[in-house]
């Protein structure tokens, strides 16, 4: 089990910097986060590393970012306007809202998990609400300006699927993939940033022959799960839970998600879809178009089945937090450090001066981190003691610490400190960039 409380991983995202609460001085708006100086940084930096991962890595995979406002029609294809439904009940007792199968009990038999009183679904029956956030274009507020901001970024593939096969020449298999806002009027929301209204998706949708897609949801399945490792995540902290045949939609042949063991128990990092052709062939038939692919080799036309996997930055982003936490006691206190793997870390080395009152050591210092900025993410501080700088960079997860003294100005060296040994390398200033080229590279 993960030892990390979420109320701490919240304080440290509020302290430093990596994630407020929005709208804060008027109250917030509930579910909604906002992500700081710290928080954009890794955020870029989880999204950087799928991009690199899944796009620029591989030969076969296309860029996306289609529109988040898309026509009406799309929704009506995807099944989104008539089925992306929760059923709601209100508790007549506590008079809160809560979905259906979130309620104890069996049957028409439920209980209401705040206030314990019995809710009969027979006298009190559910009722469905969309789940879609609707707005209007236009200067008319009517039925024919109606909208709707994304649920998922997937449609967005879809609807481009011709242009990429065509622009791009592709030929099967062949993925499309998009990092993207979407929004979703959850009704029960929560866990920090896991479950909110407004997020950011990374996803895929990969084209096979009907005969391919078991092999290569395999496959995914089993990248996916190796990206997570890859970037620093503990296995023992992740799961593949298959779907159980009640629980897939109607026209998938298979479910994979990847769970993570976060604080409040397994919840879903990403899953991975094997969709068939429902996807292609409800925008064909909607929008009258003809979507199939011509397989030159087999001199015929058909509708490729997809495999999706899809994702969420914040999901993973928390994720990461959560896993790169850790306390230890070095002589007697408390060190915190967020051990984040190195493509991650929001900055990658920080430049101290050992003496801020020293104008020669600041200026000196200063000169140190513009020449490095040419090539990292680098932070300057001299705001508190060279002890508290530690710290403070520990616990954001800054890679190296490099400290400028009054030697310094003499035999025109550095003490560089590593973040996770805190071993300490006194290096030469003209070797500095060959040194963390070769560390960062």
């Amino acid at each position: 089990m993960c030892k990390v409380s979420m109320d701490t991983i919240v304080s440290l995202c509020k302290r430093r910097g990596f994630i407020f609460p929005s709208s804060e001085i008027y109250g917030g708006l509930g579910s909604t986060w906002d992500y700081g100086p710290l928080g954009v940084e890794l955020k870029r930096n989880v999204k950087q590393a799928w991009w690199k991962s899944v796009v620029h890595l591989r030969e076969d995979i296309e860029g996306l970012d289609a529109a988040i406002l898309m026509h009406p029609s799309t929704w009506k294809a995807s099944g989104h306007i008539d089925g992306f439904t929760d059923a709601l009940v209100d508790c007549r007792s506590c008079k809160k809202r809560f979905r259906v199968d979130h309620l104890p009990g069996d049957g028409d038999n439920r209980k209401c998990p705040e206030c314990k009183a019995d809710i009969d679904l027979k006298s009190n029956p559910p009722r469905l609400f969309n789940l879609m956030l609707k707005t209007f274009l236009g200067p008319v507020e009517d039925e024919g300006a109606v909208t709707y901001l994304r649920p998922e970024t997937a449609q967005g593939i879809f609807v481009n699927f011709l242009n990429v096969v065509n622009s791009r020449s592709r030929k099967l298999p062949f993925g499309v993939a998009q990092i993207g806002k979407s929004f979703r009027n959850e009704i029960t929301p929560g866990n920090f940033t896991f479950r909110t209204r407004e997020f950011e998706q990374m996803e895929i949708e990969y084209f096979v022959k009907p005969e391919k897609s078991e092999n290569a949801y395999k496959r995914w399945v089993a990248d996916r799960f190796q990206w997570y490792q890859d970037l620093g995540i503990k296995k023992d902290r992740l799961r593949l839970r298959v779907h159980a045949d009640d629980e897939l939609a109607h026209y998938a042949s298979g479910c994979t998600d990847i769970e993570y063991n976060f604080p409040f128990g397994w919840s879903e990092l990403e899953g991975i879809a094997n969709r068939g052709d429902f996807d292609l062939s409800q925008h064909a038939k909607v929008s009258g178009k003809d979507l199939t692919y011509f397989d030159q080799l087999a001199n015929k036309r058909y509708l490729p089945h997809v495999v999706e996997p899809s994702g969420g930055v914040d999901r993973a982003l928390l994720a990461f937090l959560v896993d790169a936490y850790r306390e230890e006691e070095v002589k007697g206190a408390k060190r915190v450090v967020l051990g984040l793997n190195k493509s991650l870390s929001p900055f990658k080395i920080a430049v101290l001066p050992l003496l801020k009152k020293n104008s020669d050591i600041v200026e000196y210092a200063k000169k140190i981190s513009s020449g490095l900025k040419k090539y990292f993410v680098v932070k300057y501080d001299d705001t508190a003691s060279i002890g508290k700088l530690y710290r403070r960079q520990d616990e954001i997860g800054t890679l190296y610490c490099v400290t400028v003294d009054v030697q310094s100005l003499e035999d025109k060296m550095v003490t560089i400190r590593d973040r996770d040994t805190m071993a300490q390398d006194r290096i030469s200033i003209d070797k500095l960039d060959e040194y963390f080229k070769d560390k960062l590279g």
